[in-house]
């Protein structure tokens, strides 16, 4: 072997380790767009994505957004300013073509490969309370994932993702578990306590969870194991940079 082809093989190798150690985040998004029977629509809280969307982009990492249902993702309006007045991830994926048509042609949780990532990442916006509680094709995936000991990862009303969710043994997933969740008061303070279908931090207190918070709407993120979940939306970067750090990037 003459020394062209040492380097050449030498690089490829190199490159091949490269690709290999990329980690792979799967992001899990309502496809509910409206406040219960309100006229008021809702859906996902785009701030929850675009955050920790870049943050794992920017680390390197590998990104697919699925949704419960499949097809084009509704957008909480008021997730959304003039342009130019929005948290800086939020303008970046409004300008980012490709994370834009990400999210208008998604495909749905069905259709997951259970055990092709390492991190999955469930965003929040109100229309997670109607449609990921009871989803079946989430639950098994959650736990799925959970219990092979990869990170599951939840942020404001994100984890109502993990609501379904029972391990091997029959019990929730967050029994037990230190968790953190959009919170009544919160959920008070916005004024949709009779709207929501149920109270999410009293929903995880009632399947047995340990849930953690900071006053209303100042970041705050945790993590048990491998579940990681975050209060609000200021807390979306905050549970991204857990996940890198579980990680290890």
């Amino acid at each position: 072997m003459n020394h062209i082809d040492f380097y050449c093989r030498l690089i490829a190798f190199i490159e091949k380790g490269a690709i290999m150690s990329r980690k792979n985040v799967l992001f899990i998004v309502t496809s509910h767009a409206s406040l219960g029977d309100e006229k008021e629509t809702t859906g996902l809280w785009l701030e929850e994505l675009a955050a920790p969307y870049y943050a794992f982009i920017d680390a390197g990492c590998d990104v697919r957004i699925v949704s419960i249902s499949g097809g084009s993702v509704p957008i909480d309006p008021k997730s959304q300013a003039e342009r130019g007045e929005n948290p800086e991830s939020v303008e970046r994926f409004l300008d980012d073509k490709n994370a834009m048509a990400a999210i208008q042609h998604t495909p749905s949780v069905a259709e997951v490969d259970t055990f092709g990532f390492d991190a999955l990442f469930i965003p929040g916006g109100h229309g997670t309370m109607w449609d990921m509680p009871d989803n079946e094709h989430l639950a098994k995936l959650v736990a799925a994932t959970y219990e092979s000991g990869r990170i599951v990862a939840a942020v404001c009303h994100g984890p109502a993702g993990l609501v379904g969710a029972r391990l091997s043994n029959g019990e929730p997933l967050v029994k037990d578990r230190d968790v953190s969740a959009f919170t009544d008061s919160e959920e008070e303070a916005v004024g949709l306590t009779d709207t929501v279908p149920f109270l999410l931090e009293s929903r995880l207190t009632e399947l047995g969870a340990n849930v953690r918070s900071a006053p209303n709407f100042e970041p705050f993120a945790l993590a048990d194991g491998n579940l990681i979940t975050g209060q609000n939306p200021p807390s979306s970067e905050k549970v991204a940079e857990l996940v890198l750090r579980a990680l290890k990037m």
